[in-house]
């Protein structure tokens, strides 16, 4: 699988031009340790996608990264300054792996608890009835406590809300800064003027359950699990490669088309390449889900991310290490993940318009309450509260922390999406179109009716000595049949397979190897039968079909052949409509009309002649087994050509949608709920903590729901 551009994207249009644009793997990869927010996201694709040599980039909030396609070999410290001035730290992803943590949020987290129990415990003594000097003591005591405390525990916010304000921008953590800001400063200068009332508890309690968010969003998302993560931890680090008569150990960043590679039994396949020793055992489970071990031969192509069951076996490479599957895959998956569906725009906007509202919404409580009550520093209390209490937290993780969920959990069951609205536009089908040769039929040899049990016994043993696909195919035929013993077994590749059986000799394999003429025969000792090839459904069509009929969605069946062959094969399919004799144009032209009577249309094919198809439908899913262009086109590619998936992958977009719909209603909820409580002087700062705090959480939790 590659990012080219299929031959799908050849219409013409912005759409096109923006397929052109994401067409490269990317180059270069950011870490931006500090993002943690729609309005984040927004702001640093908006820069980099601004500046002229950078064809495309993309932020996975999960992982904290910025995926970058422009020019191998360009200098990222341009990019890295420009972040840095709107408030942004920025690393290179191979250089400071170190720096992904969590931002000291731990540390933080401790100190101001420590710090906010022991203010409290003063607090307690001055609510008690401490009066006059001993009350100012403790409120000393408590300044002093307090002050170092919030300074050091609420630097993330400080710092991301002033790079914020040099950039002339607001962001979330604007508000939050300015109200732990201003209610130390309104308890230290009641504390220097020996007044009653001090609120250092409450600025402590602020910061406390702020960090307390942050960390949590921060362990729910690690909870949540990145698949470009998982794919990303199925690369080696380092590889043995073969130079001259000596091994040497390198970078797996380091190798490159033609280099001869080592690799040891047990194994995971760094790079793509050709299998050069004789033989070898691989597990395909990680990429593909299949759980049986498949044995190749010399010439056999490997894929990065299989696992050697046998060996020392030795591969030469037939790509780069920055372009193997594996780093396709996890690019894919990234993508993905970076879900930018219409709900991700709609909270982003939000989001933008927020932090002035926000403010604006502050001071219109603290000069309605002013001018009311005269009273200042009961105005400026609530001003403070309402700050608190309207971060948009819950807004920016409505569809982040969903897409993140969802499309782990379906690479983890052999499915990855690798559009970015994939799950939204899948939600929203009503109609499942399917390519039949390839996709719901493949090709089988079963064996003649008049063939005698004895041959088919033999036909049996033969063909599970065989690795040929083709000679595999009629063990399905012979399920019921009990294979025989064989003796010196020996496999031609291309032509078939020998053994003798009982003294006799005994062969499976091409007629014009056999000397029996076209076709493929089986031969036992003077007697030979002519394999018949049938069309034959693969196996799991009729639970899949039957899955999303119960879904409530129309099945068509589509196919460039006969027609007596489209009737044949559904008629042992629970299909709706069939479609006989179609080119790919014609193909096309049928999604758009099903799509122009109002269908949600969901395509599913494999080949060259699909991939017009493919491009025009709502959505579109590939098999594994689909070629390349017919890969790049799709939005979703099953990767072990499992039909089964499909109701899967449907069944998860609907549950996400659901999921994302409630998390907007929660926020909206939330938001409605406590901004009138605040306004009409209800909340405290500290109970405006509490309050937005839970509503982040309750966000993420929902989310993690879809797992």
């Amino acid at each position: 699988m590659t990012m080219a551009a299929c031959p799908g994207c050849v219409a013409a249009g912005p759409a096109a031009e923006r397929a052109a644009r994401r067409a490269g793997l990317p180059t270069h990869e950011l870490i931006l340790p500090t993002i943690h927010c729609s309005a984040c996201i927004s702001a640093v694709e908006r820069l980099l996608n601004a500046r002229p040599e950078i064809a495309a980039a993309r932020v996975n909030l999960s992982r904290k990264r910025v995926a970058i396609t422009a020019q191998v070999g360009l200098d990222p410290t341009p990019w890295i300054t420009a972040l840095t001035a709107i408030g942004f730290e920025a690393h290179e992803a191979r250089a400071t792996i170190a720096a992904q943590g969590n931002d000291g949020l731990t540390l933080r987290l401790g100190i101001a608890g420590f710090a906010m129990m022991n203010v409290m415990l003063l607090s307690i003594a001055v609510w008690s009835g401490a009066s006059d000097s001993t009350r100012d003591f403790f409120h000393w005591i408590a300044a002093t406590i307090s002050l170092p405390a919030a300074i050091y525990c609420a630097d993330p916010f400080f710092r991301s809300a002033w790079s914020a304000l040099k950039a002339a921008r607001l962001n979330m953590d604007v508000p939050i800064a300015l109200a732990i800001i201003l209610a130390c400063g309104l308890s230290l200068y009641e504390t220097m003027t020996g007044g009653a009332h001090a609120y250092f508890d409450a600025a402590l309690s602020l910061t406390f359950f702020l960090l307390v968010g942050r960390v949590l969003e921060t362990r729910m998302r690690s909870a949540a699990r990145s698949a470009a993560a998982d794919l990303a931890a199925l690369e080696p680090n380092r590889v043995t490669r073969i130079d001259g008569d000596t091994r040497v150990s390198c970078p797996v960043d380091e190798i490159v088309t033609g280099d001869m590679l080592w690799l040891a039994a047990g194994c995971r396949v760094p790079v793509d390449g050709v299998l050069t020793s004789p033989v070898a055992q691989v597990d395909r489970s990680a990429l593909t889900g299949e759980s049986d071990a498949t044995e190749v031969r010399a010439g056999a192509v490997l894929t990065a991310g299989d696992v050697l069951l046998s060996g020392p076996v030795t591969l030469r490479t037939s790509v780069d290490a920055k372009g193997s599957t594996l780093r396709r895959l996890v690019y894919l998956a990234a993508l993905a993940e970076g879900a930018r569906s219409r709900y991700t725009s709609l909270a982003t906007k939000a989001a933008g318009i927020y932090a002035p509202l926000v403010h604006g919404l502050a001071l219109a409580a603290f000069l309605g309450w002013s001018f009311a009550t005269a009273d200042l520093y009961h105005a400026l209390t609530i001003a403070i509260a309402t700050l608190i209490i309207t971060c948009p937290c819950a807004l920016g993780l409505a569809v982040p922390a969903v897409a993140t969920v969802a499309t782990g959990r379906l690479f983890r069951m052999g499915i990855l999406v690798k559009s970015e609205t994939a799950l939204e536009r899948l939600a929203e089908v009503d109609t499942v179109v399917f390519d039949k040769t390839g996709t719901l039929s493949d090709s089988g040899l079963v064996p003649p009716a008049e063939m005698p049990d004895g041959p088919r016994r033999v036909l049996k043993a033969l063909a599970q000595a065989s690795q040929h696909p083709l000679s595999r195919s009629v063990l399905g035929a012979l399920a019921d049949v009990q294979a025989t013993d064989l003796d010196g077994i020996q496999e031609h590749r291309g032509k078939g397979v020998c053994a003798c059986c009982a003294g006799r000799p005994v062969a499976l394999g091409n007629g014009a190897w056999l000397g029996l003429g076209t076709g493929t025969w089986v031969q036992v000792g003077d007697a030979a039968y002519l394999l018949e090839r049938r069309e034959r459904a693969v196996p799991d069509a009729m639970p899949a079909l039957s899955a999303l009929h119960a879904m409530g969605l129309d099945i068509h069946m589509l196919t460039g052949d006969t027609h007596a062959h489209a009737t044949r094969m559904a008629a042992d399919l629970p299909v709706d409509h069939v479609h006989a004799e179609v080119d790919p144009e014609a193909k096309q032209k049928l999604i758009r009309d099903l799509q122009a009577q109002g269908r949600r249309v969901v395509m599913v094919g494999d080949g060259l002649n699909d991939t017009l198809a493919l491009t025009q439908a709502w959505a579109s899913i590939a098999p594994g087994t689909a070629l390349e262009a017919s890969q790049n086109a799709a939005d979703v590619v099953l990767l072990g050509q499992q039909l089964s998936g499909i109701p899967t992958v449907l069944r998860i977009a609907r549950s996400a949608r659901r999921r994302i719909l409630e998390n907007f209603a929660l926020a909206a909820g939330y938001n409605c709920t406590a901004i009138p409580l605040a306004l009409m002087g209800f909340a405290t700062p500290l109970m405006a903590a509490l309050a937005m705090s839970s509503s982040s959480i309750t966000v993420t939790l929902n989310a993690l729901r879809t797992k």
